[in-house]
């Protein structure tokens, strides 16, 4: 068994896959999850190329038996659990009076419903970490549209500031347990899904996957003392607004 694991579900590209890769580096153990098996199974192994100690479990977590199961595999081969990030997420833009009721639910089940899912299924797992060394973590992918919401990405903001919200909230039932809970608030991240945005902005100018990652590494080394509620990334020069 692995001294310290950590989960990271959207973990196949962009901020989580970053995220799963700097774990692995600092030693954890890693379950990555993401919906399409395909994509997961290329990106973890990946990482195992680079020596790291990685698993892919795929599951949609949409659905919930899904992501009890994938909790429960986790707990099966890892034994333990550390460091949860939930990171899974979809943005679809429309304006206010065009959005589509299956897009609407698709956002709120992947990005904050699945949230509040995996970290129920979690807790007894991360009590358990944070009760024998005092810093569990728990880092939630929010966005800067959850800070300030943006325009023809109405319910995306919406959902983002719940996952803000829901960080908040957790972290006041578990402060006695050695968990930490952080959100994390980029802007434009040169990733998959912000490739409707570079007619206005180069990628080359947008945020790094890995500057997310390197944020995180500093939760990982900051004391047990240390709380960081939130983390927000801006472009340099670009502002908090996102362009449309």
């Amino acid at each position: 068994m692995a001294d310290r694991t950590a989960l990271v579900t959207g973990g196949s590209s962009g901020i989580g896959l970053a995220i799963a890769r700097m774990l692995g580096e600092e030693g954890y153990a890693l379950t990555v999850s993401a919906r399409r098996p395909d994509k997961l199974e290329a990106a973890v192994q990946g990482l195992k190329d680079s020596g790291l100690d990685a698993e892919a479990l795929a599951a949609n977590v949409a659905n919930e038996e899904e992501i009890i199961s994938l909790i429960e595999a986790h707990r099966e081969r890892r034994g333990r659990l550390d460091v949860l990030v939930n990171n899974a997420g979809v943005g679809i833009g429309a304006s206010a009076h065009e959005v589509e009721t299956k897009h609407l639910d698709m956002q709120i089940s992947v990005n904050l419903r699945s949230y509040v899912i995996t970290t129920r299924e979690a807790l007894p797992l991360l009590k358990e970490a944070g009760g024998e060394h005092g810093k569990a973590l728990i880092v939630n992918t929010a966005s800067i549209a959850g800070k300030s919401g943006q325009p023809w990405i109405s319910v995306y903001s919406a959902t983002k500031g719940g996952v803000i919200a829901l960080s908040e909230a957790t972290q006041k039932e578990v402060a006695s347990d050695g968990i930490q809970v952080t959100s994390l608030c980029p802007g434009l991240v040169d990733t998959a899904m912000t490739e409707w945005a570079r007619e206005s902005v180069e990628p080359a100018d947008m945020i790094r996957p890995e500057d997310v990652s390197e944020a995180v590494r500093m939760l990982l080394r900051t004391s047990p003392n240390c709380l960081i509620p939130e983390i927000v990334f801006t472009r340099a020069g670009g502002g908090e607004s996102i362009p449309f």
